[in-house]
C-alpha cells in the first residue's frame, strides 16, 4: 500500500468511527479532575485505564502518589526506537463549573480542549493503525499526568526520564486556537511571592509612625511591570496583591505574586536574578522574594522543525493547510524539549476557551487531527 493511500485509509477508519471517539470523549470529560482533588483525578484516571484496555487491549503502570493524583503508563508495541506520548487528565475546573453540553459543531465540557479531547484522538489513531493492520515498528509510551495544570510538581522527573529513553515526544495538547497550527516553541514560566513587612499604626492618631508595607509593594509592582519587553519576548504580570488589615491601620504586611514569561534560557536566568534581588524602597522595610521557573522556555531546534515539516506535509496530502506557532503557555513539552529531546507540540483537538468557561472543541476535526497523529506515528 502506498504512502497515501495509507494516509487516506487512516482518514477514513477514523471518519467512520468517529461518533465513537465522541462517544469515548464525553465520557471522558464526564469524569471530572479538578487537579486538587485526588480522588475524582483519580476516578478519572481509572476511566482513562478502562479506554486503553477497551480501544487498544493494553494494561498499565500506575504511580502512586500521596499528594496527586496517580500518574499513568500504557506501553504499546515493541521495537528499539521510542517515540513518547505525553498528555495529562487533570483539569483547572471545579466539580460542577461547567456543564458539559453540545451547541452546533461545538462540544463544551471543563477539561474537554485542555486536554481530555487530545487524549482520546490520539487512543484513536493508534486503535487505526492496529486495526488497519500497519506495522508500527517502534514501541510507543503513553505518558498520562496528573498534575500538569499545577507545575507537574511530581511528574516532571518520569516525563523527563521517559523522554530521555525516547527519540521524539508527541503533545496531544490543543491546537492554537482558530488556525489549529501546531506549537515549535513555548515560552518558559516562572512564578514569584513577594512580601513585604513595613509597621504597623493608627492612621490617624500615629501615621507618622508607621511603614506602609502596601505603599512598599505598590513601587515595587510598577518596576516589576516596567520589566516587560514585547521585543525580547518577556513579560511580567502582577496577578495577585493583598494587604493590610483595616483603612484606619498603616498596613504592616502586603505580599504579591509575580508570573514571569521568557523565551531563552539567557533571558530566564536574568530576569530570575533582577526579581529575586529586588531591594527595599522605603526605610525600615522588610523584603522577601520567593519563587523561580517552573518551566523552561521550549526552544525550536532543528529537530523539532523536521517534525513539523513531516507533520505538514501529512496533513497537505489530507487536504489540511498546517501551520506552526510560537506561544506564550508553557507545558510538559517544555521540560522535554529543554533536554534536548524534539518535541512537537499542539497536536490535540482544535477549538477554543483554554481555562476559559467557554472552553470547546470543534466536533468535525476530531477525526482528520486524529488521523493527522495516526500519519505522523507511522511516518517518524
Amino acid at each position: 500500500m502506498s504512502q497515501v493511500m495509507v494516509e487516506q485509509s487512516v482518514f477514513s477508519y477514523l471518519k467512520e468511527h468517529e461518533q465513537e471517539m465522541l462517544e469515548d470523549l464525553v465520557g471522558f470529560v464526564k469524569k471530572e479532575s479538578p487537579s486538587y482533588s485526588k480522588e475524582l483525578v483519580d476516578q478519572c484516571g481509572m476511566y482513562l485505564t478502562q479506554l486503553f484496555q477497551k480501544r487498544l487491549g493494553v494494561g498499565y503502570e500506575i504511580i502512586e502518589e500521596k499528594e496527586v493524583g496517580n500518574h499513568l503508563k500504557f506501553t504499546i508495541g515493541e521495537g528499539e526506537k521510542q517515540l513518547l506520548i505525553i498528555g495529562h487528565f487533570d483539569t483547572v475546573w471545579e466539580k460542577g463549573r461547567l456543564s458539559l453540553r453540545t451547541e452546533g459543531n461545538k462540544l463544551y465540557g471543563p477539561g474537554i480542549l485542555d486536554m481530555k479531547g487530545g487524549i482520546v484522538q490520539s487512543i484513536w489513531a493508534i486503535k487505526a493503525i492496529q486495526e488497519l493492520g500497519l506495522s508500527l515498528d517502534k514501541k510507543i509510551v503513553f505518558f498520562c499526568n496528573s498534575d500538569e495544570e499545577i507545575g507537574s510538581i511530581s511528574s516532571k522527573k518520569y516525563i523527563e526520564e521517559e523522554a530521555q529513553r525516547s527519540e521524539a515526544v508527541l503533545v496531544a495538547e490543543p491546537a492554537v486556537a482558530g488556525s489549529g497550527a501546531l506549537k515549535t516553541s513555548r515560552k518558559g514560566a516562572g512564578i514569584f511571592t513577594v512580601k513585604v513587612w513595613g509597621r504597623a499604626a493608627h492612621a490617624g492618631n500615629h501615621h507618622k509612625e508607621g511603614i506602609n508595607a502596601i505603599e512598599e509593594l505598590a513601587r515595587q509592582v510598577i518596576f516589576l511591570q516596567s520589566l516587560t519587553d514585547y521585543e525580547k519576548g518577556t513579560t511580567v504580570n502582577v496577578g495577585t496583591f493583598t494587604g493590610g488589615s483595616g483603612t484606619n491601620v498603616v498596613p504592616e504586611y502586603a505580599e504579591a505574586h509575580v508570573d514571569l514569561r521568557v523565551s531563552t534560557e539567557e533571558e530566564a536566568k536574568r530576569m530570575t536574578d533582577i526579581i529575586l534581588n529586588l531591594t527595599p524602597i522605603l526605610k525600615g522595610i522588610k523584603l522577601e522574594v520567593t519563587g523561580g521557573m517552573n518551566r523552561p522556555p521550549m526552544v525550536k531546534s532543528k529537530q523539532t522543525e523536521e517534525l513539523f515539516e513531516c507533520a505538514q506535509s501529512i496533513a497537505a496530502k489530507l487536504g489540511m493547510k498546517l501551520e506552526e506557532a510560537a506561544v506564550g503557555g508553557g507545558s510538559d513539552g517544555n521540560f522535554t524539549a529543554a533536554i534536548g529531546v524534539p518535541t512537537l507540540d499542539g497536536l490535540g483537538a482544535c477549538g477554543k476557551g483554554i481555562h476559559a468557561e467557554y472552553e470547546h472543541i470543534q466536533i468535525d476535526t476530531l477525526s482528520e487531527r486524529s488521523s493527522l497523529f495516526a500519519n505522523l506515528l507511522l511516518q517518524i
